[in-house]
């Protein structure tokens, strides 16, 4: 039997989940949802987002604005708390198999933006929707560097949004 989480709100199995992402103080513009389908093997993942803050380069010493670190994160709590350093309350990048920073089941490509609009897709084989529920969507001021452990020195968290179950419409 499957527990709570792994249910939906019909009873049955949650095969869709999406995330509606909203921007912290300093991006507030940002508006989006990340949608999970359960495929075959794995899980679809879908993401449209608009207000991101246009790319950047690095200054000397510093690190660029985009593309954007991506991740899932432990728990469902998208308060902003410190705006200068919102959503603490998500935890860290969600890592159920203990891998390192590069390989978390929680974490997913680089989001890139052309004026402000973010979109993409992918396949992951690291989870179900059903395993994701009730955890947060991340999005990062700075690119993900897939090495530095725990988190990838991907800079302030400008997004964020809770996984919920969805029914999609017949």
């Amino acid at each position: 039997m499957r527990s709570r989480q792994e249910q939906s709100t019909s009873g049955g199995p949650c095969r869709f989940a999406v995330a509606r992402i909203t921007g912290s103080p300093h991006y507030p513009d940002i508006r989006g949802a990340v949608w999970f389908q359960d495929v075959p093997g794995g899980t679809f993942v879908s993401v449209k987002v608009t207000g991101l803050p246009l790319y950047q380069p690095a200054p000397p010493g510093g690190d660029p604005i985009g593309p954007h670190g991506f991740h899932l994160h432990v728990h469902g709590d998208c308060r902003v708390g410190d705006p200068q350093n919102p959503f603490l309350a998500a935890g860290e990048h969600w890592n159920p198999y203990d891998d390192p920073h590069g390989n978390h089941a929680g974490d997913f490509p680089v989001l890139f933006s052309n004026h402000g609009l973010g979109e993409m897709c992918f396949f992951t084989d690291r989870f179900k929707v059903w395993q994701v529920l009730g955890r947060s969507v991340i999005i990062h001021e700075n690119p993900d560097d897939f090495r530095t452990q725990p988190g990838g020195n991907s800079g302030r968290r400008i997004a964020c949004g809770v996984i919920m179950p969805w029914r999609p419409q017949v």
